[in-house]
Protein backbone atom coordinates (compact mmCIF):
# COMPACT_ATOMS: atom_id res chain seq x y z
CA UNK A 1 0.00 0.00 0.00
CA UNK A 2 1.70 3.42 -0.72
CA UNK A 3 1.95 5.99 2.03
CA UNK A 4 -0.96 7.96 0.60
CA UNK A 5 -3.35 5.32 0.77
CA UNK A 6 -2.30 4.43 4.34
CA UNK A 7 -2.37 8.05 5.30
CA UNK A 8 -6.13 8.06 3.72
CA UNK A 9 -6.72 4.59 5.87
CA UNK A 10 -5.46 6.34 9.17
CA UNK A 11 -8.04 9.06 8.29
CA UNK A 12 -11.01 7.32 8.12
CA UNK A 13 -10.61 5.05 10.76
CA UNK A 14 -10.12 8.24 13.04
CA UNK A 15 -13.49 9.60 10.91
CA UNK A 16 -15.13 6.50 12.53
CA UNK A 17 -13.50 7.53 16.16
CA UNK A 18 -15.09 10.51 16.43
CA UNK A 19 -18.37 10.13 15.18
CA UNK A 20 -18.28 7.57 17.60
CA UNK A 21 -17.19 9.44 20.61
CA UNK A 22 -13.84 7.51 20.25
CA UNK A 23 -10.63 9.30 20.51
CA UNK A 24 -7.32 6.55 20.01
CA UNK A 25 -4.32 6.92 22.13
CA UNK A 26 -1.61 7.32 19.49
CA UNK A 27 0.48 4.06 18.84
CA UNK A 28 -0.96 2.04 21.54
CA UNK A 29 -4.35 1.11 19.90
CA UNK A 30 -6.00 2.25 22.37
CA UNK A 31 -9.92 3.40 22.13
CA UNK A 32 -10.93 6.23 24.68
CA UNK A 33 -14.69 7.04 24.62
CA UNK A 34 -15.92 10.43 26.08
CA UNK A 35 -18.70 11.86 26.36
CA UNK A 36 -19.18 15.77 27.67
CA UNK A 37 -22.61 16.15 29.25
CA UNK A 38 -24.69 19.54 29.88
CA UNK A 39 -26.36 20.56 33.18
CA UNK A 40 -28.03 24.14 32.58
CA UNK A 41 -28.81 25.45 35.72
CA UNK A 42 -25.13 25.28 36.67
CA UNK A 43 -23.61 25.48 33.18
CA UNK A 44 -22.02 22.57 34.46
CA UNK A 45 -19.70 20.31 32.60
CA UNK A 46 -19.76 16.42 33.53
CA UNK A 47 -17.62 14.24 31.62
CA UNK A 48 -17.49 10.28 31.15
CA UNK A 49 -14.63 8.33 29.80
CA UNK A 50 -14.33 4.98 29.05
CA UNK A 51 -11.76 2.08 28.00
CA UNK A 52 -13.96 1.30 24.53
CA UNK A 53 -12.21 -2.60 25.03
CA UNK A 54 -13.24 -3.30 29.17
CA UNK A 55 -15.77 -0.81 29.50
CA UNK A 56 -14.48 0.42 32.72
CA UNK A 57 -15.40 4.33 33.16
CA UNK A 58 -14.53 7.23 35.04
CA UNK A 59 -17.25 10.11 35.45
CA UNK A 60 -15.41 13.88 36.34
CA UNK A 61 -17.72 15.98 38.69
CA UNK A 62 -21.41 14.55 37.98
CA UNK A 63 -24.50 16.98 38.97
CA UNK A 64 -26.90 15.31 41.38
CA UNK A 65 -30.07 16.32 38.93
CA UNK A 66 -28.55 14.64 35.77
CA UNK A 67 -27.67 11.46 37.94
CA UNK A 68 -30.34 9.75 35.87
CA UNK A 69 -28.98 10.44 32.59
CA UNK A 70 -25.75 9.50 33.64
CA UNK A 71 -27.22 6.42 35.14
CA UNK A 72 -29.11 5.35 31.92
CA UNK A 73 -25.87 6.49 29.66
CA UNK A 74 -23.89 4.28 31.15
CA UNK A 75 -26.41 1.43 31.14
CA UNK A 76 -27.08 1.82 26.90
CA UNK A 77 -23.07 2.37 26.63
CA UNK A 78 -22.73 -0.90 28.29
CA UNK A 79 -20.31 0.74 31.05
CA UNK A 80 -18.81 -0.22 34.73
CA UNK A 81 -18.25 2.68 36.45
CA UNK A 82 -15.23 2.30 38.71
CA UNK A 83 -14.72 6.32 39.98
CA UNK A 84 -17.37 9.39 40.56
CA UNK A 85 -14.46 11.92 41.10
CA UNK A 86 -14.56 15.97 41.73
CA UNK A 87 -12.19 18.52 41.16
CA UNK A 88 -13.16 20.24 43.63
CA UNK A 89 -16.15 20.82 46.56
CA UNK A 90 -18.35 22.95 44.23
CA UNK A 91 -20.40 25.74 45.87
CA UNK A 92 -23.00 25.89 42.95
CA UNK A 93 -24.69 22.85 42.76
CA UNK A 94 -24.65 19.35 44.88
CA UNK A 95 -22.39 16.41 43.40
CA UNK A 96 -23.83 13.25 42.25
CA UNK A 97 -21.70 10.96 43.57
CA UNK A 98 -23.36 10.06 46.36
CA UNK A 99 -26.25 8.78 43.83
CA UNK A 100 -24.22 7.08 41.49
CA UNK A 101 -21.80 5.34 44.60
CA UNK A 102 -25.30 3.72 45.99
CA UNK A 103 -26.40 2.80 42.41
CA UNK A 104 -23.59 1.27 41.43
CA UNK A 105 -21.14 0.96 44.45
CA UNK A 106 -18.21 2.87 42.12
CA UNK A 107 -15.37 4.89 44.63
CA UNK A 108 -16.49 8.37 45.16
CA UNK A 109 -13.39 10.27 44.60
CA UNK A 110 -11.87 14.20 45.88
CA UNK A 111 -8.84 16.27 46.30
CA UNK A 112 -7.59 15.84 49.89
CA UNK A 113 -6.88 19.27 50.58
CA UNK A 114 -10.79 19.65 50.26
CA UNK A 115 -11.67 18.68 53.22
CA UNK A 116 -14.29 16.86 52.12
CA UNK A 117 -15.25 12.88 52.94
CA UNK A 118 -14.86 10.52 49.81
CA UNK A 119 -14.08 6.72 49.28
CA UNK A 120 -10.38 8.36 47.97
CA UNK A 121 -8.75 11.33 49.31
CA UNK A 122 -6.56 12.36 46.29
CA UNK A 123 -3.01 13.43 46.61
CA UNK A 124 -0.37 15.16 44.02
CA UNK A 125 0.58 12.36 41.33
CA UNK A 126 -2.78 9.38 42.56
CA UNK A 127 -3.73 8.12 39.25
CA UNK A 128 -7.78 7.12 38.64
CA UNK A 129 -6.67 3.59 36.47
CA UNK A 130 -9.95 2.24 34.34
CA UNK A 131 -9.18 -0.32 31.68
CA UNK A 132 -5.60 1.03 29.86
CA UNK A 133 -5.74 4.58 30.44
CA UNK A 134 -5.52 6.43 33.53
CA UNK A 135 -5.93 9.82 34.93
CA UNK A 136 -3.53 11.69 36.86
CA UNK A 137 -4.23 13.86 39.40
CA UNK A 138 -2.15 17.70 39.51
CA UNK A 139 -3.52 19.46 42.52
CA UNK A 140 -4.49 23.39 40.82
CA UNK A 141 -5.52 25.48 44.01
CA UNK A 142 -6.58 28.98 43.70
CA UNK A 143 -10.57 28.94 42.96
CA UNK A 144 -10.27 26.48 46.23
CA UNK A 145 -7.52 25.04 48.13
CA UNK A 146 -8.56 21.30 47.25
CA UNK A 147 -9.12 22.04 43.77
CA UNK A 148 -7.33 19.17 41.24
CA UNK A 149 -6.85 18.99 37.41
CA UNK A 150 -7.30 15.45 35.86
CA UNK A 151 -4.78 14.65 32.42
CA UNK A 152 -4.93 11.50 31.22
CA UNK A 153 -1.93 9.80 31.12
CA UNK A 154 -0.93 10.70 27.73
CA UNK A 155 -1.25 14.79 28.49
CA UNK A 156 -3.74 14.56 25.73
CA UNK A 157 -6.21 15.84 27.75
CA UNK A 158 -6.95 18.17 30.97
CA UNK A 159 -10.23 18.21 32.79
CA UNK A 160 -9.49 21.55 34.51
CA UNK A 161 -12.78 22.22 36.91
CA UNK A 162 -12.84 26.03 38.07
CA UNK A 163 -8.96 26.14 38.17
CA UNK A 164 -8.99 27.15 34.17
CA UNK A 165 -11.75 28.14 31.74
CA UNK A 166 -12.00 28.72 28.68
CA UNK A 167 -11.05 32.22 28.09
CA UNK A 168 -11.15 32.46 31.84
CA UNK A 169 -10.76 30.85 35.22
CA UNK A 170 -12.83 30.14 38.14
CA UNK A 171 -13.67 32.99 40.85
CA UNK A 172 -11.48 33.17 44.16
CA UNK A 173 -13.76 35.35 46.68
CA UNK A 174 -14.70 32.67 48.52
CA UNK A 175 -13.66 28.94 50.01
CA UNK A 176 -10.99 30.48 50.89
CA UNK A 177 -9.85 31.15 47.20
CA UNK A 178 -6.46 32.67 46.62
CA UNK A 179 -5.82 34.91 42.71
CA UNK A 180 -2.37 34.66 43.28
CA UNK A 181 -2.17 30.78 44.25
CA UNK A 182 -4.82 30.05 41.24
CA UNK A 183 -2.21 32.23 38.69
CA UNK A 184 0.89 30.18 39.81
CA UNK A 185 -1.49 26.80 39.80
CA UNK A 186 -2.68 27.49 36.08
CA UNK A 187 0.95 28.66 35.07
CA UNK A 188 3.13 25.92 36.87
CA UNK A 189 0.57 23.24 36.42
CA UNK A 190 -1.90 23.81 33.18
CA UNK A 191 0.20 25.77 31.15
CA UNK A 192 3.05 23.50 31.22
CA UNK A 193 1.46 20.50 29.68
CA UNK A 194 1.98 19.86 25.95
CA UNK A 195 0.60 23.06 23.56
CA UNK A 196 -1.79 20.62 21.79
CA UNK A 197 -3.05 19.38 25.03
CA UNK A 198 -7.22 19.27 25.14
CA UNK A 199 -8.63 21.29 27.83
CA UNK A 200 -11.78 21.05 29.07
CA UNK A 201 -13.34 22.75 31.84
CA UNK A 202 -15.93 22.52 34.64
CA UNK A 203 -17.97 25.16 32.97
CA UNK A 204 -18.86 27.43 30.24
CA UNK A 205 -21.09 30.55 30.29
CA UNK A 206 -20.24 31.57 26.84
CA UNK A 207 -21.17 28.62 24.71
CA UNK A 208 -17.54 27.09 24.08
CA UNK A 209 -16.92 23.52 24.89
CA UNK A 210 -13.14 23.36 25.07
CA UNK A 211 -10.01 24.86 24.14
CA UNK A 212 -6.15 23.91 24.01
CA UNK A 213 -3.46 24.62 26.38
CA UNK A 214 -1.90 26.18 23.66
CA UNK A 215 -5.12 28.50 22.64
CA UNK A 216 -5.48 29.46 26.64
CA UNK A 217 -1.79 31.12 26.78
CA UNK A 218 -2.31 33.21 24.11
CA UNK A 219 -5.69 33.90 24.44
CA UNK A 220 -7.22 33.94 28.10
CA UNK A 221 -7.78 37.62 28.88
CA UNK A 222 -6.83 36.43 32.55
CA UNK A 223 -4.17 34.31 32.24
CA UNK A 224 -2.31 35.90 29.73
CA UNK A 225 -1.65 38.63 32.53
CA UNK A 226 1.11 39.12 35.26
CA UNK A 227 0.37 37.71 39.08
CA UNK A 228 -0.03 41.21 40.36
CA UNK A 229 -2.35 42.44 37.35
CA UNK A 230 -4.20 38.81 37.60
CA UNK A 231 -5.02 39.83 41.16
CA UNK A 232 -5.94 43.07 41.00
CA UNK A 233 -8.53 42.12 38.10
CA UNK A 234 -9.82 39.01 40.46
CA UNK A 235 -9.99 41.20 43.40
CA UNK A 236 -12.09 43.91 41.42
CA UNK A 237 -15.04 41.23 39.97
CA UNK A 238 -17.59 42.03 42.46
CA UNK A 239 -19.84 38.64 41.81
CA UNK A 240 -23.01 37.83 42.85
CA UNK A 241 -22.94 34.83 45.59
CA UNK A 242 -24.15 31.50 44.23
CA UNK A 243 -27.58 30.99 44.89
CA UNK A 244 -27.34 27.12 46.42
CA UNK A 245 -23.99 27.79 47.86
CA UNK A 246 -25.26 27.21 50.98
CA UNK A 247 -26.78 23.92 50.43
CA UNK A 248 -23.84 22.85 47.91
CA UNK A 249 -20.71 23.41 49.84
CA UNK A 250 -21.76 21.36 53.25
CA UNK A 251 -23.16 18.41 51.17
CA UNK A 252 -20.08 18.30 48.77
CA UNK A 253 -17.89 18.09 52.04
CA UNK A 254 -19.73 14.58 52.63
CA UNK A 255 -18.55 14.28 49.26
CA UNK A 256 -20.35 11.05 48.05
CA UNK A 257 -20.93 9.22 51.31
CA UNK A 258 -24.04 11.78 52.26
CA UNK A 259 -25.83 9.13 54.41
CA UNK A 260 -23.46 7.44 56.56
CA UNK A 261 -22.56 9.23 59.56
Amino acid sequence: MSLLRRLRAVAAVAAVATGRGLATAAGEGRQLLLRQLFEASSCTYTYLLADASTGDAVIIDPVLETVPRDLRLLRELGLTLRYAANTHCHADHVTGSGALRRALGCRSAIGRESGARADLRLRDGDLLRFGAFALRVVPTPGHTPGCVTFVLDDASMAFTGDALLVRGCGRTDFQQGCARTLHRSVHERIFSLPESCRVYPGHDYQGHTMSTVGEERRHNPRLTLGADEFVALMEGLQLPRPRLMDVAIPANLRCGIQDEP
